[in-house]
C-alpha cells in the first residue's frame, strides 16, 4: 500500500503520455485503483468525493466570468482597448509591446480567461508589431505574458477554483491578485524599454506619419470608459465586500451584455454562440475538477498525503527547503498538466503541509497563482503557446513560440524571488481590506 500513491502518478503519466485527454486519464485511474483496492465502497468514494467538490456554490462563478469574458471578446472590446493603447503609446521605443502588455492586463480585469487574453492580442496586436518592424520574438512573448495575466488579476476563475478548494477567502485571492499582476505586468513592461533602450532596432517608435494628434489620444480614451466601468463594477463589489464572487460574476455577466448593447454591437447570434462555448468550457473545467476530486480521494485514501508530508518533513533545510520541493513539485506538474487539474492534484497536497510549516495560506496562495502563470508559457504543454499558435500566421513554428516565452518564463520567477523576500508585494491590500 505504501507505493500505491506513486504508482497512480505514474499510471497517470503513462496514460496522459498516451494522448488520454486529462479529465479521462484522472478518472480512469482513480476508478481502477478505488475498484482493485476497495471494490464497491471505491466507487462510493469517488461518489461522494466528487459530489462534495462540485456542490459549491462558490464554483458559480466559473461560467458566469467564461460568458462574461465571450460576451467581450466577440463584442471586439479587445479591439477598442487596444486601439486606444496603441495611440497613446506608440511613438514610444517598445511602446506596441507595452500597450500589449498593459490590454492584457486591462483584460484579465475585465474577463479572466486567459484564452480569450492571448488569442485577441494574437489577433490584434501581433500583426501591427510585425508590421513596424518589431523583434519577432518579443513580440510572441509580449502577447503570450499580456495575455497570460488573465489567470492572475481578477477576476480569475482559477482563484475561485483555487478558494473553493482550500477555503482561503476568494476576495482576498482577487485583492492580492491584483498587486501581484500589476508588479509582474510592470515587470514586463521594464524588460521590453530595456531592450528597446539598448537595441532601438528591436522595438521601434511608430514613424511620425502613423502618429495620432493629441485631440486624436484623448478621443481614443473614450473607448476604455465603458471596460473601465465594467472593472469598477466587478472588482470594487468584491473588494468593497458588497458582493461574494459569485454574486460579482453575474454582475459582470449583465454588464457585459449592457456594454454590449451600448456599442451597438450585440445580437443573438453573439449571445447563442457566447452560451455554447460557455457550456463547453464550463463542462471541460466541470469533468476535471470532478476527475481531479475522484483521484485526490483515492490517493489520500491510500495514503498518498500522509506520504508526502512524511517525505517533505524529513527533507533537509527546513521550511524553505520544503517550500523550494513545492515550487519544483507545482512546476514540474505544470509542464504536462491543465492549470484547473494542477489546482486540483497539487493543493490538497501541497498546501496543508505548507500551513503546518507556518506559511501564510493567503500568502502561498498567491505564489501559486504566479507558478500557474509560468505553467500557462511553460514548454511543452502550456496552454498559452498553443492558443498562440493557433492566432500566429503560418510561417510562425511553435519552437519560434517555445523560445519567445523564455524570458518571460525568466520574468515570472523573478518575481516569485520578489515574493518571498517582500510578501508585502501580494498582502497589503488584502490586510488594507481587512483592516
Amino acid at each position: 500500500m505504501e507505493n500505491v500513491p506513486l504508482l497512480m502518478f505514474l499510471v497517470l503519466f503513462i496514460a496522459l503520455a498516451m494522448g488520454i485527454p486529462i479529465a479521462f486519464a484522472l478518472t480512469l485511474v482513480a476508478l481502477v485503483f478505488g475498484w482493485s483496492l476497495w471494490g464497491v465502497g471505491g466507487m462510493k468514494l469517488l461518489v461522494t468525493a466528487a459530489w462534495g467538490t462540485m456542490n459549491n456554490f462558490a464554483l458559480l462563478a466559473v461560467p458566469l466570468f467564461i460568458f462574461m469574458a465571450l460576451i467581450l471578446q466577440k463584442s471586439r472590446v479587445v479591439e477598442d482597448i487596444y486601439d486606444s493603447f496603441y495611440k497613446w503609446s506608440g511613438p514610444l521605443r517598445g511602446g506596441l509591446a507595452v500597450a500589449t502588455i498593459l490590454v492584457g492586463a486591462i483584460l484579465g480585469a475585465v474577463s479572466g480567461v486567459v484564452a480569450a487574453g492571448v488569442i485577441g492580442l494574437g489577433l490584434i496586436g501581433l500583426p501591427q508589431m510585425l508590421k513596424y518592424g518589431y523583434d519577432q520574438r518579443i513580440s510572441l512573448g509580449s502577447v503570450m505574458a499580456g495575455g497570460t495575466l488573465g489567470q492572475l488579476i481578477p477576476p480569475s476563475t482559477n482563484m475561485v477554483i483555487y478558494g473553493a478548494v482550500t477555503g482561503v477567502s476568494v476576495g482576498s485571492l482577487f485583492a492580492g491578485g491584483l498587486t501581484c499582476g500589476t508588479f509582474l505586468a510592470l515587470l514586463y513592461c521594464g524588460y521590453i524599454l530595456t531592450c528597446s533602450l539598448f537595441n532601438p532596432k528591436v522595438c521601434p517608435a511608430l514613424p511620425l506619419e502613423d502618429r495620432v494628434d493629441f485631440r486624436g489620444k484623448i478621443r481614443a480614451l473614450r473607448k476604455v470608459f465603458l471596460p473601465s466601468l465594467l472593472i469598477l463594477l466587478v472588482l470594487g463589489s468584491v473588494l468593497s465586500g458588497a458582493a461574494t464572487p459569485t454574486e460579482a460574476a453575474a454582475v459582470g455577466a449583465v454588464g457585459a451584455l449592457f456594454f454590449s448593447a451600448v456599442t451597438r454591437r450585440l445580437n443573438w447570434g453573439i449571445i447563442g454562440s457566447a452560451s455554447l462555448e460557455t457550456l463547453e468550457i464550463s463542462s471541460m473545467v466541470g469533468w476535471i475538477v470532478i476527475a481531479a476530486s475522484a483521484f485526490g480521494a483515492v490517493f489520500s485514501g491510500t495514503g498518498g498525503n500522509r506520504l508526502v508530508t512524511e517525505i517533505a518533513m524529513s527533507l533537509p533545510g527546513g521550511p524553505w527547503m520544503v517550500f523550494l520541493a513545492s515550487v519544483i513539485f507545482v512546476f514540474f506538474l505544470g509542464m504536462f498538466l491543465e492549470p484547473t487539474a494542477m489546482i486540483m492534484l497539487a493543493t490538497p497536497i501541497v498546501s496543508p503541509i505548507l500551513s503546518k510549516l507556518g506559511f501564510d495560506p493567503l500568502w502561498w496562495g498567491l505564489v501559486f497563482m504566479v507558478l500557474l502563470q509560468v505553467a500557462y508559457l511553460s514548454p511543452p504543454f502550456g496552454f498559452s503557446l498553443f492558443y498562440m499558435r493557433g492566432a500566429a500566421p503560418d510561417h510562425i513554428g511553435i519552437e519560434e513560440i517555445y523560445m519567445s516565452s523564455l524570458p518571460f518564463i525568466g520574468l515570472q520567477f523573478l518575481s516569485l524571488v520578489f515574493l518571498v523576500f517582500f510578501p508585502s508585494i501580494a498582502l497589503w491590500l488584502p490586510r488594507l481590506l481587512l483592516s
